[in-house]
């Protein structure tokens, strides 16, 4: 095969990608689809250049109008946040968290962190950035059923332990962190404490979850597409002293990247603009789906944890399939009938068993987005209860899924029209 078949069929690969997902249910918690303009920005020349360092302070030339890109976006991040600092550099959620890391621990410091079995994100495991920055990982006690830090428990161990920082946030995040219940333990010990806000950064952004900077958390990070419906990029936001923010921009640049993906951020700045615009109505629109998908599953057999508290207060559910056979065996039969999700831990999971672990993470934001209403997941939980308890033949499944789906035709809450997953190029 030629060189130009190669790469045809690379063409070829990438359009089947993209008529699955026209034809399937997205339900990935992390994922989301941008806005036709937000979208415009990826193919400009953008992406084809390089801007290190801050703004009017690079290191080329050729930055005159990146530079006044990029202190809009830093404007438009602070409206929508309040916050007083932003950086747009960080090129994902995880090189966010990174350059925190950099900027304010050293190898040997104590960090207080989730436990990845109760939701917590990789980067702030013994295996991820925060183990191989060598810190020293202590983590907070959590409710089991709800995924959620035990404020009580949780203040005893920051009080024993003394962390140099405290990082809240998880993957799994049903329900707000504690941070005021933990005030008095943060100040008593003089800890930082960062909020690692990549999954509910849309829901913060439309006041329908809580709002770190003014509960007590200095610094957030975030990747910028899963409930912010922006491209794969991340983000830093601040209230925090100057140099303490000094450092953690050091940890950006020159500490964990070099040229931050100009398009993606020019991207993210227009998502911010639409969120100012259509965060709060869109914020409610997926928690109202989280909600009720989570119920119609639990009342038709299916085991979704946080029942005490209405199951969830965000984007994502996760249900217990043991009885169905596991989340490996659950998620992969999903996929063959065009519904995608992820098998997840639990927290009774031995992180060994993260490839065969007891449950699967839903996330609503993606169908919301398309124009998921309440009656439409109603009609959406009627074909995965019987799906997830009956496994009937995949295609009969995918043939309902394919015709629900056929009805979602617009992208929501943006500037623009466009249809979902209808954005490639034809090659001639």
């Amino acid at each position: 095969m030629g060189a130009l078949e190669e790469a045809l069929n690379l063409r070829e690969l990438a359009v089947k990608h993209q008529d699955f997902f026209r034809k399937s249910i997205p339900l990935i918690a992390s994922e989301n689809i941008m806005s036709p303009l937000a979208m415009e920005m990826l193919i400009t020349d953008l992406g084809f250049r390089y801007a290190e360092g801050l703004p009017h302070h690079r290191y080329y030339q050729g930055n005159i109008f990146v530079d006044q890109i990029e202190d809009k976006v830093m404007e438009l991040a602070n409206k929508l946040f309040r916050s007083t600092q932003s950086d747009p550099r960080p090129v994902s959620g995880t090189n966010a968290n990174t350059s925190v890391i950099y900027g304010l621990l050293k190898p040997g410091d104590k960090i207080a962190t989730p436990d990845l079995s109760g939701g917590g994100h990789i980067s702030a495991a013994k295996f991820g950035a925060v183990g191989l920055r060598g810190l020293d990982i202590v983590t907070y006690p959590y409710d089991k059923e709800t995924m959620t830090i035990l404020p009580d428990e949780a203040s005893k161990m920051i009080i024993r332990e003394k962390p140099k920082v405290c990082l809240v946030g998880q993957s799994v995040f049903l329900f707000p962190a504690p941070l005021k219940e933990l005030q008095v333990a943060f100040q008593e010990v003089g800890c930082r404490v960062w909020y690692d806000g990549a999954h509910v950064l849309g829901l913060i952004a439309g006041k329908q979850f809580q709002d770190p900077l003014r509960e007590g958390a200095e610094l957030i990070t975030g990747s910028t597409h899963k409930t912010l419906p922006g491209p794969q990029h991340g983000i830093i936001l601040g209230k925090t002293g100057e140099e303490t923010w000094k450092s953690v921009q050091r940890g950006v640049f020159p500490g964990t990247l070099s040229n931050h993906h100009l398009n993606a951020m020019a991207a993210l700045g227009v998502t911010l603009a639409e969120e100012i615009e259509f965060g709060e109505d869109y914020a409610k629109q997926i928690i109202r789906n989280s909600k009720i998908l989570a119920g119609e599953l639990s009342e038709n057999g299916i085991k979704v944890l946080g029942e005490s508290r209405g199951f969830t207060e965000s984007h994502t559910l996760v249900a217990d399939v043991r009885k169905q056979g596991g989340g490996r065996k659950v998620a992969e039969y999903l996929e063959k009938c065009g519904i995608v999700l992820n098998k997840n831990l639990l927290p009774w999971d031995d992180s060994k068993r993260s490839q065969d672990p007891s449950g699967i993470r839903i996330g609503t934001q993606e169908i919301t987005r398309i124009g998921f209403k309440e009656k439409d997941v109603r009609e959406l939980a009627s074909i995965m209860v019987n799906a997830i308890n009956n496994f009937p033949d995949p295609e009969k499944i995918q043939m309902e899924v394919k015709e629900l789906k056929s009805r979602f035709t617009e992208i929501k809450f943006c500037f623009g029209k466009m249809k979902p997953y209808e954005y490639i190029r034809v090659f001639n």
